[in-house]
């Protein structure tokens, strides 16, 4: 009976220490919260419940070392079982610290960007994180207890080695959109022009990427198909876009002064829109002599890389009224036939 009492005792000096423990945790964790660093908020947070649970497992082992219990069931207070216990609470402390770094860092650095799929990678790591660890730590307990993990291996590869497979386009789409926002080709909103297909970025997911066209029809692309293809982004380096306008005039025309027309309409342009810029500043090249036309280039700087179409139906309109008052000719394809009698 003396003995029971001695176990009993045991027990209660552990929920005890194990009561200590958890408060002298929660006034570190209060420290931890008024200090810069992050590392000890983490540091803290994965140790504190494993070892108040590793106080209560060890208190309840030695006390049963004071408990009569039947030869058959001696196995219990073998000391390989508790090991195993102590390795498990170590893939604890392990899994929750990895996990929260993870979480931690990660939502720092997916809060510098504007695309959601950082944030959803960073889950998908953290919940990676955990079964991976708690995997190995299961393997190591059974090795430990000198069970044959051969088979749960070769079982496990084969397993992995089926999912792979059946799930080769997701992995692939998946590191596709990792790259994607590792290597920053492009932002939401930004207009780019992927496999000939031009539109606005609406969105990057884990499996694909959203594009709406300019005739607002809504494209999804495979980010493995993105990582592969040849990717224009019109928004970068800067905003602004080179807008090119040509224009032919008929032969008899005075060059000198078609130029100089040209450069007023696109400087006025540049002063009284709000979608010119006048720093770059417009530019005219007379080209070439074509076939049947004297072929000039007008180059405009647009502020914004969707404001192309406005440029030009701006600049269009002016050109005919101007030339329609100066006389000058805007050439059309014809043909002249001659008949012999």
């Amino acid at each position: 009976m003396s003995d029971i009492w001695i176990a009993a005792g045991i027990i209660l000096i552990g929920i005890v220490a194990a009561y200590i423990t958890a408060q002298v945790f929660k006034w570190l964790q209060q420290r931890a919260d008024i200090t810069e660093s992050q590392f000890d908020d983490i540091l803290v947070l994965s140790i504190g419940k494993p070892i108040i649970a590793g106080i209560l497992v060890f208190s309840f082992f030695l006390a049963l070392g004071y408990v009569p219990i039947p030869e058959e069931h001696a196995w219990i207070i073998e000391g390989k079982y508790l090991n195993s216990v102590y390795i498990l609470l170590g893939a604890w402390v392990v899994s929750i610290f990895v996990e929260n770094f993870i979480k931690l860092y990660g939502q720092w650095l997916s809060a510098k960007t504007e695309s959601e799929l950082d944030d959803k990678i960073i889950r998908i790591l953290e919940i990676a994180a955990r079964y991976i660890i708690w995997f190995i730590a299961v393997l190591i307990v059974l090795s430990y207890l000198e069970i044959d993990i051969t088979p749960l291996i070769a079982a496990g590869g084969v397993f992995g080695l089926a999912v792979a497979l059946a799930a080769q386009d997701l992995i692939s789409n998946f590191f596709g959109g990792a790259l994607i926002v590792v290597d920053k080709p492009f932002v939401i909103g930004d207009r780019v022009k992927i496999d000939g297909y031009l539109g606005d970025v609406e969105s990057v997911g884990p499996r694909s990427t959203r594009i709406k066209t300019l005739d607002y029809q809504l494209l999804t692309i495979p980010n493995s198909k993105i990582a592969n293809s040849v990717v224009t982004n019109y928004a970068m380096p800067d905003v602004k876009l080179k807008v090119k306008i040509p224009v032919s005039v008929a032969y008899g025309s005075d060059i000198h002064r078609v130029k100089e027309i040209l450069l007023e309409i696109s400087r006025d342009a540049a002063i009284n829109t709000p979608y010119i810029l006048t720093d770059p500043a417009p530019s005219v090249y007379f080209l070439e002599f074509g076939a049947s036309s004297l072929d000039y280039m007008m180059v405009i700087w647009a502020k914004r890389f969707n404001m192309s179409w406005e440029i030009k139906d701006h600049i269009n309109f002016e050109i005919e009224r101007r030339f329609g008052e100066e006389g000058i000719e805007i050439p059309f394809p014809q043909m002249d036939v001659h008949m012999r009698e």
